[in-house]
C-alpha cells in the first residue's frame, strides 16, 4: 500500500518516541486522522473535548515527563483554539510540537472556508520554529527540526500541513539541488558549565555572605541534590518560585516555601533579611519580593542567557546547566561555621507551619478552603502528581500543600491562565499512568474547562495502570481571586453580576460518568472524604463547599493594610462583616495562637 504524507508523519512520530498525540479531529486534518486508523492508533490519538484542552494536555504531559508534548488540530478554528495552551507552553518554557492542518493548497488565497493566515497567527507563539510543509520531500527535515527546536528552546513550535498534501504519496528528499535531507530522531544535549573565572567570582560572593538566601525555580529541578549541598555549606534558606514548588521537599527545615503574593511569611523574611542571594533556574518576575536593590550581593545560574540578570541587579551571572554548574561551584565554597542565620530560618519555618495549621482550623462557613489542602497534605501519596489551577485555590496550593518524597506538582506559572488543571492532570496520567494524580481546581475553572474534560478522564481511565485521578473542586460559587483583587487592589466591593457563579452539582455530573464522587458540606467530613477518593479504584471527584470569604492574605500584609481593604468592602460588599471577621481571625493566628474555632 502506498505510504501517504500522513502515514509518514506518524511513522516519524513513532521514531521520535511519541506515544500519544492530544487532539481533536476536523476535515483540515482528515488525511492525518485516516493515517491513525491505518497505523493501528500508534501513536495513540487522545481525543480532548476542545483543542485548547488538547494543547493543555500536551503541556501537562511535557511538564511532568520532560519529553516533548504533541498536539494536533484542524485548520482555522481548530488552530486558533490551540493558542492559549501554546502560550502557556511558551511562557513556562515547555517543549510542545503543534501540528495543524490548512486549507488545500489549490484554494489558498481564495478566501476559502476556514482559511486563516496561520503564519501570521502563530508567528509570536511559535516563532522559534514555524513552517508550512508544501511538498512531501520537505516533511522529514521540517518535523525533525520542529522536535529539536522545541527541545533546544524549551518552547512551542508549529508545523502546518495543508489538507491535500496529507493524502499525497510520500516521497523522501533526494540528494539534489534545493532538497534538504534530515537525520535520525534523537539528540543528546550537553550540560554546559559556566567559565572557571565566573565560578571563582560566584564563590567569592557566596563565601563573603553571612546571611545567604537561595531562590529556586523549575530550572533547578534536576539539581535538587546540589541545591541541598549548597544550602548546607552556606547555611542558606531556600525559597521556591511556584513553578519550582516540587524542587525541594517541605519537610526540609530550611525550605521556606513559596515566594511572592501567594507565598509564605518565612520566604518574605528570608528575602527581607538576607545579605546574599543565589538564584537557580528561576525567572521569578516580582522583584518587590526579592531583597531591596543594593541590600544583597547576588549570583544567578540559568541555562538560558536571555533570562539572566533580568529581575535583580546580579553581580555574577553563570550561564549553564544548574546541576553541572553547582557541582563545579561546590568545591570552591567554604562551610559557614556560624549557623545562627540557619537557626533563625528554621525557627521561622517551624513557626510558619504551626500558623498554617491554625489558620486551616479556623471555623468558616461552611468549610475553610485552607483545610482542604492541609487535610490532603496529611495523607497525600508520596509519588503523587499534583496540578493546580489559577484562582484563589492557588493560594492554598502554594502555602498549604507540603511537598515530600517523589511528589511532583505544577500549574500555569507565568500565563496564569484559568482552566489547565484538569487537562494537565490528563497529560500527567499519560506521562505516568502508574502514579496517582490530584488536580486542585476552583469552581470557576471547573465550569470553564474542567467539567467537559471529566468526560475525557472517564474515557481513558482504562489506559492507566493506576487509574486514580482525583479532581478536587473548591466550590464557593464565586470567581474568588478576582473578587479579592477587586477588594484589595481596586478598593471596590464585590460586584455580584460579574463574580457570582451559577450553582452546579459537580459530584452529580461526575457520578453520571461513572466516576466516584464525594460531596463535603461540613469540615468534619473532609478527612474521610480525602481518604475515600484517594482509595478509589478509579477516577474520583471531591466537591467541597468552601467559604468564599476566607482571605488569601499576602505574607507581608499588615493589620493596617487589612484595615484599608476592610474599609473598601464596607462600601457595599454583600458579605462585608463576614469577610472582615474571617480576615481578622485568620491573621490573628500569626500572632495570638489560641482556639481556632472561635
Amino acid at each position: 500500500m502506498t505510504e501517504t504524507v500522513g502515514d509518514y508523519l506518524l511513522r516519524r512520530l513513532r521514531e521520535w518516541g511519541v506515544a500519544q498525540v492530544f487532539g481533536y479531529p476536523g476535515d483540515g486534518i482528515n488525511g492525518i486522522v485516516a493515517s491513525f486508523g491505518r497505523a493501528g492508533n500508534d501513536p495513540r490519538f487522545v481525543q480532548a473535548r476542545h483543542e485548547e484542552m488538547a494543547a493543555f494536555e500536551a503541556v501537562g504531559y511535557a511538564k511532568f515527563s520532560g519529553a516533548v508534548g504533541v498536539c494536533l488540530a484542524t485548520s482555522g478554528p481548530g488552530a486558533i483554539h490551540l493558542l492559549n495552551g501554546l502560550y502557556d507552553a511558551k511562557l513556562d518554557h515547555v517543549p510542545v510540537v503543534a501540528i495543524v492542518g490548512q486549507t488545500a493548497r489549490s484554494a489558498m488565497g481564495g478566501s476559502y472556508q476556514q482559511e486563516v493566515d496561520l503564519q501570521a497567527l502563530y508567528k509570536d507563539v511559535a516563532g522559534e520554529y514555524l513552517v508550512e510543509v508544501n511538498v512531501p520531500e520537505q516533511l522529514p527535515n521540517a518535523l525533525d527540526r520542529a522536535f529539536r527546536s522545541a527541545q533546544a528552546t524549551r518552547g512551542p513550535v508549529a508545523l502546518i500541513i495543508p489538507a491535500d498534501l496529507q493524502e499525497q504519496e510520500y516521497s523522501p528528499p533526494q540528494h539534489a539541488f534545493k532538497q534538504v535531507p534530515s537525520s535520525k530522531p534523537g539528540t543528546a544535549w550537553p550540560r554546559p558549565v559556566a567559565a572557571e573565572a565566573d565560578l571563582d567570582a560566584a564563590a567569592d560572593v557566596l563565601n563573603a555572605g553571612a546571611k545567604v538566601a537561595i531562590l529556586v525555580g523549575q530550572g533547578a529541578r534536576a539539581a535538587a541534590a546540589e541545591v541541598r549541598e549548597v544550602a548546607d555549606v552556606t547555611g542558606a534558606g531556600v525559597a521556591k518560585a511556584l513553578l519550582g514548588k516540587d524542587v525541594l521537599g517541605d519537610d526540609l527545615p530550611y525550605v521556606t516555601g513559596a515566594i511572592g503574593l501567594l507565598g509564605t511569611r518565612p520566604s518574605y523574611e528570608l528575602m527581607r533579611d538576607c545579605d546574599t542571594l543565589l538564584i537557580v533556574g528561576s525567572n521569578f518576575p516580582y522583584s518587590q519580593f526579592l531583597p531591596d536593590f543594593g541590600q544583597a550581593r547576588a549570583v544567578q545560574i540559568d541555562l538560558d542567557g536571555r533570562f539572566i540578570g533580568l529581575r535583580y541587579p546580579t553581580e555574577v551571572n553563570l550561564v549553564g546547566d544548574s546541576a553541572a554548574t553547582l557541582r563545579a561551584l561546590l568545591p570552591k565554597l567554604r562551610r559557614k561555621e556560624d549557623r545562627s542565620w540557619r537557626d533563625t530560618i528554621e525557627k521561622n519555618v517551624a513557626s510558619w507551619w504551626d500558623t498554617v495549621e491554625r489558620e486551616a482550623a479556623v471555623a468558616a462557613d461552611p468549610v475553610n478552603p485552607m483545610a482542604v489542602v492541609s487535610e490532603l497534605s496529611r495523607r497525600i501519596p508520596e509519588n503523587a502528581l499534583v496540578t493546580a489551577d489559577s484562582g484563589s485555590s492557588t493560594n492554598w496550593y502554594a502555602r498549604n500543600l507540603r511537598v515530600r518524597g517523589e511528589i511532583r506538582s505544577t500549574l500555569s506559572g507565568t500565563l496564569a491562565t484559568m482552566g489547565p488543571a484538569v487537562p494537565y492532570a490528563i497529560g500527567a496520567k499519560f506521562a505516568y499512568p502508574d502514579r496517582p494524580v490530584i488536580a486542585l481546581v476552583g469552581d470557576g475553572a471547573m465550569q470553564m474547562n474542567g467539567l467537559a474534560e471529566l468526560i475525557t478522564i472517564a474515557r481513558y481511565r482504562d489506559q492507566w495502570s493506576d487509574p486514580r485521578c482525583v479532581i478536587c473542586v473548591f466550590h464557593n460559587n464565586d470567581l474568588n481571586q478576582v473578587t479579592w483583587e477587586l477588594r484589595a487592589m481596586g478598593g471596590a466591593p464585590k460586584f455580584e453580576e460579574s463574580q457570582r457563579l451559577p450553582e452546579v452539582d459537580y459530584a452529580g455530573f461526575a457520578r453520571s460518568l461513572g466516576l466516584t464522587a464525594v460531596t463535603v458540606e461540613r469540615p468534619e467530613q473532609l478527612g474521610a472524604a480525602w481518604d475515600e477518593v484517594l482509595a478509589a479504584d478509579g477516577p474520583a471527584l471531591l466537591d467541597v463547599r468552601c467559604d468564599p470569604e476566607v482571605p488569601p492574605i499576602p505574607p507581608h500584609a499588615t493589620f493596617e493594610q487589612m484595615k484599608s481593604a476592610a474599609q473598601a468592602v464596607l462600601k457595599g460588599d454583600p458579605h462585608a462583616m463576614h469577610l472582615i471577621v474571617q480576615g481578622v481571625k485568620t491573621k490573628l493566628q500569626e500572632f495570638v495562637p489560641g482556639r481556632p474555632d472561635k
